[in-house]
C-alpha cells in the first residue's frame, strides 16, 4: 500500500457524516438545490454558513459532535475556515475531510481529482483517504498557499461582492487596480530545510537566505507557482517557494516569455523548497498575506509545515507525486 494512503477502517460504512455548505460560494446560490439533493442521496446532513468565519464554528461543532467524515461545499476560502475549526479543536486526526467544489476558484478540489458537485460526493463516499501536509503561518493554517505582495493585494481587492457579480474576472479587475499603486516588498527570507518528510528519498530542501525588493513571495503547500505550474507535492513535508523580484514592466514581460514560452531559467525568479520559512518585512510595516484566499497581515512571520496532518478523500486522478 502507498505510504500515505490509509487502510479502510472497520465499520467505515457507519461513520457519522456531515456537510458544511456555503450557499453564496461561486457567485450565488445556484448550486444549493443540487447540493442538498445529492447530500440526501449520499447520507450527509447539511448545515449552512451564514456569515464570514462561520465555517470555523461549524467545523468545531462537527468535531465536538463526533463527526468522522466532514464534507465541505464551497470554495478554497470555505475550506480554509473549516480547517481552522479542526485545528482549534485538535480534531485533525479524528476527522476526514472531503471537498465538494462550488467556489469561484476550486484549486484544491482540482488537485484532489474532484471536478464537479456529483464527483465530490462520490469521492467523499468511496474515495481513498490520504494524509496531506498542512501549512502553518504563525499558527494560522493554510492548505493551498500563503502569498505576499501584489497577488495578495489583488486577492484582497477581489471582494465577495465583486466575485458574486464578476466571477473569476474579479481578480483581473482587482489586479489592474492594485498594480497601479503597488510599491513592492523589501524583505528578508530565511529558508530552512530540516530535511522534509522524504529527505532520504527526494533530497533535502534548501538552506538559504534571500533579501531584496520583491514583487511577490509565493509559498505553496499544495500549489505550485513556477516551473510548469499546477499541483505541488502535498506529501513531501516541504513548502514550494517562489520569489519574484521587483522589475519594470518591460523586464517582467521579457522574463515571462523566457520562462513560459522558451522554458529558460530567469535570473529574477528564485525557486526553492523549505521545511520552514522565516519572513521579515524590512520596512517595518505589516504585509498583506493571502492564506488560501483569506486575508491576514503580518510584519514578521514564520511559515512551516505539519507533515501528514490532514486526512483527505481523493479521487482517482489525484497524483501523490505530481
Amino acid at each position: 500500500m502507498d505510504r500515505r494512503a490509509e487502510s479502510p477502517e472497520s465499520g467505515a460504512g457507519t461513520e457519522t457524516r456531515r456537510l458544511i455548505l456555503n450557499p453564496t460560494s461561486g457567485g450565488g446560490g445556484a448550486h444549493v438545490e443540487e447540493v442538498r439533493y445529492l447530500a440526501d442521496e449520499y447520507g450527509f446532513p447539511v448545515v449552512e454558513t451564514e456569515r464570514a468565519g462561520h465555517g470555523t464554528d461549524l467545523a468545531e461543532a462537527a468535531a465536538e459532535d463526533g463527526v468522522d467524515l466532514l464534507a465541505v461545499c464551497g470554495g478554497d476560502g470555505t475550506l480554509h475556515e473549516v480547517v481552522q475549526g479542526l485545528v482549534r479543536t485538535d480534531a485533525l486526526d479524528s476527522v476526514t475531510l472531503a471537498v465538494v467544489p462550488a467556489g469561484t476558484e476550486n484549486f484544491f478540489a482540482g488537485d484532489l481529482g474532484v471536478q464537479s458537485l456529483e464527483d465530490g460526493f462520490e469521492v467523499a463516499d468511496t474515495g481513498e483517504t490520504r494524509r496531506l501536509d498542512l501549512g502553518v503561518a504563525d499558527g494560522e493554517p493554510f492548505v493551498l498557499s500563503a502569498i505576499a505582495g501584489l497577488p495578495a493585494d489583488t486577492s484582497a481587492g477581489a471582494t465577495h461582492e465583486r466575485k458574486n457579480s464578476l466571477g473569476p474576472m474579479a481578480f483581473v479587475v482587482a489586479g489592474i487596480e492594485e498594480a497601479l499603486d503597488f510599491d513592492g516588498l523589501s524583505v528578508e527570507i530565511d529558508a530552512v530545510s530540516e530535511g522534509g518528510r522524504d529527505a532520504g528519498e527526494k533530497g533535502r530542501g534548501d538552506d538559504r537566505k534571500w533579501s531584496g525588493e520583491a514583487e511577490a513571495v509565493l509559498v505553496g503547500n499544495a500549489r505550485k507557482f513556477a516551473e510548469e505550474g499546477g499541483q505541488a507535492d502535498a506529501e513531501d513535508g516541504l513548502l514550494e517557494v517562489t520569489i519574484i523580484e521587483e522589475l519594470s514592466a518591460r523586464d517582467a514581460l521579457v522574463e515571462y516569455l523566457e520562462q513560459r514560452v522558451l522554458r529558460r531559467e530567469t535570473p529574477h525568479v528564485t525557486e526553492l523548497h523549505a521545511r520552514r520559512l522565516d519572513f521579515e518585512n524590512l520596512d517595518g510595516e505589516p504585509v498583506t498575506f493571502s492564506l488560501d484566499g483569506e486575508i491576514q497581515e503580518f510584519e514578521d512571520v514564520t511559515l512551516d509545515t505539519r507533515p501528514g496532518a490532514l486526512r483527505v478523500k481523493v479521487g482517482e486522478e489525484y497524483e501523490p507525486n505530481p
